[in-house]
């Protein structure tokens, strides 16, 4: 190291003047707040005033602090025995229609062109896009269903590839949402709330049950490359008030995974453990006398990303995959950062016990050309899902781990726009759509919840969204009630004050 831990403070300025801290007169001399200040203080304790994370008046002594209050919450994790040690949740973004996907309505075939009958839509909001249009005229989907596996389920012939799993597969029809739109459905489905802000799904699973492998991040985010469409927003991986560093760290295909993780041009990187050993010195001195946690969580941001250096080449390196892996996901697999190159890579960092993997593709907004539209986002996502559900349950992992696949609403019977025998649009729907989980501790080859003719309205077992993330930590052994977070003086949690497990479909 060349100098001892304490001759290197010594004989270092800035540490000297660090150390200092700041005395009361500094302090007084340096705050607008003067004597303000020092009520505040007395009110709120010191460290509150230099960004500590607690919140709220000093607890009176034989109090449990919120810090010994939030470790006593982690400590009781899982609260349960786990049935998924993993996730990976394929997030659809745009909202993929029900009609030509899975929920199958074969009596509007002869409904082409009538009008949305009154006493279906019962008023319900509709978005801007389509509340000036003089009629809603009904648009039956143009593909044709098969009935498929032991469990005789309707798959669209636009997904051949996941028809040949549905047997895996336990599909929910009936879900809902809050939100109309996709910004605040997106962020509704991601956080458990229409405002940004809130921690993410992966942020509180990560916070809640910390990470199985050392060397990589605990939360992965990947994004098909070339999407067009809805924008994606880092922080819908983002950590809102939790920590940042259980935020989604995003991979990214080609030469550059994670942004500045490489060494810059010229640098061989020998003595980068040294600088952050003398990084994490400096760090400590400002610990002490700050009590900020996030210093505690950059300086575990730096160590991650020096072990990532390593450990990151190494699970993007698909080479050694075989020919059969690379035609199992399709041809598009060999092209870095294609959905289904990220299938194949979630398939790797799954089996490198990454806890939780997030698979966005966007796309599926279609409000005019929808059946030219769907068709090509299927050809791109269909072989490469059913590819993920195969190799992992070739692997073994699929007994533990959990695939999710949908997105945040789905669409309306209705065209948007002018209605022609072979095109249409859709528009935003959120009374009811489809998604589906498989794997570990959810039913196998089921479908769950129903919907009307028109798959406006949900006639059968409604799934909200925050029942949807109560069962996707349940299945990770946490009690969606009881993994809370204190901010600004109240406990937060990812289902707010909402959500039932979905008992029916556990395995």
């Amino acid at each position: 190291m060349g100098h001892h831990h304490d001759d290197f403070r010594l004989h270092t300025p800035e540490f000297r003047e660090l150390n200092k801290k700041l005395d009361r007169r500094q302090f007084l001399t340096k705050t607008t707040l003067g004597l303000g200040a020092m009520a505040l203080g007395s009110l709120y304790g010191a460290n509150k005033l230099f960004g500590a994370s607690q919140q709220g008046p000093v607890k009176a002594a034989g109090m449990t602090s919120d810090a010994d209050m939030q470790e006593e919450i982690l400590r009781a994790l899982p609260h349960f025995a786990p049935k998924a040690k993993r996730v990976v949740f394929l997030f659809m973004s745009g909202g993929p229609s029900q009609f030509e996907t899975f929920d199958y309505k074969p009596k509007l075939a002869d409904m082409f062109g009538q009008d949305l009958p009154d006493s279906v839509r019962q008023g319900q909001r509709l978005t801007g896009m389509s509340a000036n249009q003089s009629s809603l005229p009904i648009a039956p989907s143009i593909y044709k269903f098969g009935r498929y596996g032991k469990s005789n389920t309707p798959v669209s012939e636009l997904m051949p590839y996941t028809a040949k799993v549905v047997d895996e597969l336990c599909i929910i029809k009936s879900l809902y949402t809050d939100a109309i739109n996709h910004d605040p459905a997106i962020t509704f489905f991601q956080t458990g709330n229409q405002l940004p802000g809130r921690p993410c799904i992966g942020s509180w699973i990560s916070y809640g049950l910390g990470s199985d492998n050392h060397n990589l991040p605990t939360f992965i985010s990947l994004i098909s490359k070339n999407g067009n469409g809805q924008p994606l927003y880092s922080r819908l991986w983002g950590s809102g008030f939790l920590p940042s560093k259980y935020e989604g760290v995003q991979f990214r295909g080609g030469k550059d995974p994670v942004l500045f993780l490489n060494n810059p041009e010229g640098y061989d990187g020998a003595d980068r453990q040294q600088m952050l050993q003398y990084l994490k010195e400096l760090n400590d001195v400002q610990q002490s006398a700050y009590a900020d946690p996030e210093i505690e969580s950059r300086m575990a941001q730096y160590e991650m990303a020096y072990r990532m250096q390593t450990s990151v080449p190494e699970v993007m390196d698909v080479s050694k995959e075989s020919e059969e892996v690379f035609e199992l996901y399709g041809p598009d697999s060999r092209n870095p950062g294609t959905y289904a190159a990220n299938c194949l890579l979630a398939r790797k960092l799954l089996q490198k016990d990454v806890k939780f993997v997030q698979l966005y593709h966007q796309g599926w907004d279609q409000h005019g050309g929808l059946p030219g539209g769907i068709k090509n986002q299927c050809k791109n996502t269909d072989q490469g899902t059913a590819a993920l559900i195969m190799d992992l349950k070739r692997t073994g992992l699929l007994e533990d781990t959990l695939v999710i696949w949908g997105g945040e609403f789905g669409r309306t019977v209705y065209s948007q726009g002018q209605l022609t025998p072979t095109n249409y649009g859709r528009d935003h729907h959120p009374r009811c759509f489809t998604m589906w989980m498989a794997g570990a501790g959810v039913k196998p080859g089921i479908s769950f919840g129903e919907t009307d003719d028109f798959s406006y309205n949900i006639t059968q077992n409604p799934v909200h969204v925050h029942d949807f993330q109560a069962t996707m930590m349940h299945l990770m052994g946490i009690d969606h009630e009881r993994l809370t977070y204190k901010f600004q003086g109240r406990r937060f949690r990812l289902t707010d004050v909402h959500g039932h497990v979905v008992k029916d479909i556990l395995s």
